[in-house]
Parts: structure tokens; C-alpha cells; sequence
């Protein structure tokens, strides 16, 4: 089969290409290459690549810049979804779409089950719940895969700002009372792949559409994945010294928007239809910091004091 996907300059676009070989055929394109707000280029990446089925991972993530830039990520979280949904519709094309557990505001007990009504706390959170609206309406056959605290390997995530925050402090201050699952980017793509093969066959059952979550295993608290960063870092050397990580409330550390307490996502529906099972995140983290102690990107320049 042939998969296009939008967005591949992104955590789990990057994944998603990589996974290019026999029986699995990439055509990635990262935003200057494939501007998902236009329907030209749309149509025009449609005909040259012969897709069989589309994977969006092209969205406005810059979650806190929102509230400054709430047409921007409107157009590119809603507007854009909505329009790529029409272009597959049109062409018999099932599109996978990535969306986010900040379509909930987290004041939920328990993990997140797909038909928990949405309540989104800021922009970003609104127009990726349009985004999700404008799909449904536009194309039957979809999936729209919710996940949630996303890191790989391009540098841009929670794992490499804490790496960073580690190599120049002695202590570090990270917020405990939001709890969520770390989601590799690898491991998303893997459930895409499996998502999109079964999608694009003739013979795609009809619980195969629709909204689904995806999560690892176990849930943790932000300051809890953090410890878990800097052990892991320090025993595959990339830390001389680590620093302490205290664990603070949200109130300690406010933000533009606020983040969902609870950012567990109920992954049951996910394996009932398609068999995956929830990860787990720890075995990811591991293997993802032994590939920048292999490149070489350890020495911290921090003194221990």
C-alpha cells in the first residue's frame, strides 16, 4: 500500500516515514513541501503519489503561542483538517488524523474514554476539537487518533528540555499534579501503520472508523517522568551530575494556558478493534536516550557543586 503523510517534519511524521519499506510505501512531506491549508497542492500530492490512504500529522502545536495566534492555529488545526478531509473524500481516501488529549480540561477521575464530552481549556485545545468536528463532517471514513505528551527523536520534546534543564542546574522544579502517559513517537507511528493497513482494505469493517485513543503504560505525573529522565540519563552517561527534581503544584508554575490535571487516555477501544496494546513508555524512554548516548550528545558542561 501507498500511505501519504502530511506533517513529516513532526515528532510522529518523522516516525511514520521511517517506516518506508516493502508493503508499506511513504510518500512524506513536511510543510514546505505540502501545505495542508492548500487544496491545489493537496490535489496535485494526491495524483503524483497514487496514495492509498493519507495520514495528517501537520497541526499548529505551540500550545502557550495559541492564545496570541488563535486565527493561525485555528486555520491549521480546523480549517486545514476540515479541507483535507473533503480532498479524501472525494478520492475514496481513508485519513488517519492525529488529535490530543487537550480536547479535555482533565477534571475527570478516571482515563478519558473516547465519548467523554470534550472541554478544552485554551485555543489550541478549541480548534483541535474543530479540527475533529470538521473531519467527522467531511469524510466517513476516518480515524482520528487522540494521544497525548508525544517525545521522538528530533530534540523538541518534554525529554530533551529536561535533558537541557539538567546539564546547567543542580535542581529542577517540575510540576506533579498533572498526570498523564508519555507517548513515544515510534510507537505511534507503529499503531498507525497498523491503523492505516487495516483502513485501506476493501474489506475495512465498519467499527474501524471513528475516534480513538491512543496511551502507554503506566500513568505518571509530569515530575515523575522527569526522575525517570534523569536516572535514565545519568545511567546511560549522559549526566555526570544529575540534579535533584523537586516536585511543585501547577499553581508554582503557571502558564499562558492551562494543562488538563488529568491527561490519562483510556486506550481499551484501540485494542478491541485493532489489537494494539498500550506500550510501555519506560522501554521507549531507555532506548531513545542509548540513541543520543550513541551520537555522541552527553557531555554535560555542569560542575557538580
Amino acid at each position: 500500500m501507498k500511505v501519504l503523510v502530511a506533517g513529516a517534519g513532526g515528532q510522529v511524521g518523522t516516525e511514520v516515514a521511517a517506516l518506508d519499506g516493502a508493503g508499506f510505501r511513504v510518500a512524506a512531506f513536511d510543510r514546505s513541501q505540502l501545505d495542508i491549508c492548500d487544496a491545489a497542492a493537496l490535489e496535485r500530492r494526491f495524483g503524483e503519489t497514487g496514495a492509498d490512504a493519507v495520514v495528517n500529522c501537520a497541526a499548529y502545536t505551540a500550545v502557550d503561542r495559541a492564545e496570541e495566534e488563535p486565527a493561525l492555529a485555528r486555520h491549521v488545526n480546523a480549517h486545514a483538517v476540515g479541507l483535507l478531509g473533503e480532498r479524501c473524500a472525494r478520492r475514496g481516501l481513508p485519513l488517519i488524523h492525529l488529535s490530543t488529549d487537550y480536547v479535555f480540561d482533565g477534571a475527570e477521575s478516571r482515563p478519558y474514554r473516547e465519548d467523554d464530552p470534550a472541554h478544552p481549556l485554551g485555543v489550541y485545545g478549541r480548534t483541535k476539537l474543530a479540527g475533529e468536528e470538521a473531519l467527522r463532517e467531511a469524510a466517513a471514513r476516518h480515524v482520528i487518533l487522540r494521544v497525548s505528551w508525544v517525545f521522538g527523536r528530533l530534540g523538541r520534546s518534554f525529554v530533551d528540555a529536561i535533558l537541557r534543564q539538567a546539564r546547567r542546574r543542580n535542581e529542577l522544579a517540575v510540576v506533579d499534579d498533572q498526570v498523564g502517559a508519555p507517548a513515544p513517537a515510534t510507537a505511534v507511528a507503529a499503531a498507525i501503520k497498523r491503523i492505516a493497513t487495516v483502513a485501506a482494505a476493501a474489506d475495512a469493517p465498519p467499527e474501524a472508523w471513528g475516534t480513538f485513543h491512543f496511551a502507554t503504560t503506566p500513568t505518571v505525573s509530569w515530575h515523575g517522568f522527569a526522575q525517570a529522565i534523569v536516572d535514565e540519563a545519568a545511567t546511560a552517561g549522559l549526566l555526570r551530575h544529575p540534579p535533584k527534581v523537586r516536585p511543585i503544584a501547577s499553581a508554582e508554575w503557571p502558564t499562558p494556558t492551562p494543562r488538563p490535571r488529568n491527561s490519562r487516555l483510556d486506550a481499551s477501544k484501540l485494542r478491541r478493534v485493532y489489537g494494539i496494546a498500550p506500550p510501555e513508555w519506560h522501554r521507549h524512554l531507555v532506548d531513545y536516550l542509548g540513541f543520543l548516548a550513541a551520537k555522541g550528545r552527553g557531555a554535560p558542561n555542569r560542575s557538580a557543586t
